[in-house]
């Protein structure tokens, strides 16, 4: 990609992580020139009081474009598949949030904060990691680097707006319902009812009976962190709550590493907030982090049982760090690179 002083920029998709791509890339200054919106049907949509013209998607959509940000549907096949290669052929490149191209082995996958030296291997493509692993990772990743990392085990606590704008929509619809004291009747997209509920699947169930999004979290964090050794194993929970992610994740590292040292550590490395004062109630929850772009930690805390082991409560939201900003923050290394 040629060096320039403003990009042409298409966003695909005007679900719930294509609207979160527009405000990003209006509140982080990226310097967009001409900016075009795709979906599936002609249309103009507000975002924050200001109108967008959306078009209907064609394989001539990406003339003169030279970012691509593909929003993705996560558990479908997004709109790259179909139209990822029209856009590299017409100059592009492709940033895609969907799963389809994550372990493609010519596709690099990227955290700006852990591995941002791969987006230079690209092909025409980058993939965006699946929400819950990026929060994870950025967190993490210091500590790599520190420590070594032998083994992971997390357990989150994913919002329904992971799901989507139907997913949010049904939350909405199922609350909405008990407080008029009726059936809910509207369309069900996610495995259970959420309304004062939690389930433990998100995706379906695969190998091992563990479900498509913890094999995810598992295969995703070995490409980005560029270590297939690391042991990880994870339980993904879907609980009621309208947006961000939270994380329980317990480490062994290789290397002894106190607790002090891993908050002094975070607190020094970009694009992390350490909230970590639980006697003074002070820890990350997602009424808190809503709209921010950070990775936030709390609850950190050696294990007395395992001498290298650590526990660690990670919370991002996931619209923002877990989809649309990364996406942005790929964006901005390619054009530093």
């Amino acid at each position: 990609m040629k060096k320039k002083t403003k990009y042409n920029v298409a966003v695909v998709g005007v679900g719930a992580v294509g609207i979160e791509m527009l405000r990003v890339l209006k509140s982080r200054k990226f310097p967009v020139g001409q900016l075009k919106v795709f979906g599936r049907s002609r249309r103009a949509i507000d975002v924050d009081g200001q109108s967008y013209q959306v078009d209907e998607l064609n394989s001539d959509s990406f003339k003169g474009i030279d970012i691509a940000l593909f929003a993705g549907t996560e558990g479908e096949q997004g709109a790259a598949v179909t139209y990822a290669k029209d856009a590299v052929k017409a100059g592009a490149v492709v940033i895609d949030n969907g799963a389809d191209f994550r372990m493609d082995k010519n596709v690099p996958l990227v955290v700006p904060e852990v591995n941002p030296g791969d987006v230079k291997k690209h092909k025409g493509i980058i993939a965006n990691p699946n929400c819950s692993t990026i929060q994870m990772v950025v967190a993490l990743g210091p500590i790599q680097k520190k420590a070594g990392l032998k083994r992971i085990i997390a357990a989150t606590y994913q919002a329904v707006s992971g799901g989507g704008s139907k997913a949010i929509a049904q939350t909405d619809g199922e609350f909405k319902a008990w407080a008029n004291n009726e059936p809910y009747t509207g369309e069900k997209v996610m495995a259970q009812s959420i309304a004062f509920n939690i389930f433990p699947q998100i995706g379906s169930f695969s190998d091992n009976d563990f479900t498509t999004e913890e094999w995810k979290m598992v295969k995703e964090t070995h490409k980005i962190m560029h270590d297939p050794k690391i042991q990880i194993s994870c339980t993904t929970v879907r609980v009621p709550v309208r947006n961000v992610h939270s994380e329980a994740v317990y480490i062994e590292t290789k290397k002894p590493i106190s607790a002090d040292a891993v908050r002094a550590l975070l607190k020094k490395s970009k694009g992390i907030v350490v909230m970590d004062d639980p006697k003074n109630k002070i820890y990350p929850m997602p009424k808190d982090i809503s709209g921010r772009d950070e990775v936030f930690v709390g609850r950190i805390r050696k294990d007395p049982a395992v001498k290298t082991g650590m526990w660690l409560w990670i919370v991002a939201d996931n619209l923002r760090k877990g989809a649309a900003t990364n996406a942005v923050q790929i964006a901005e290394e390619l054009i530093k690179s």
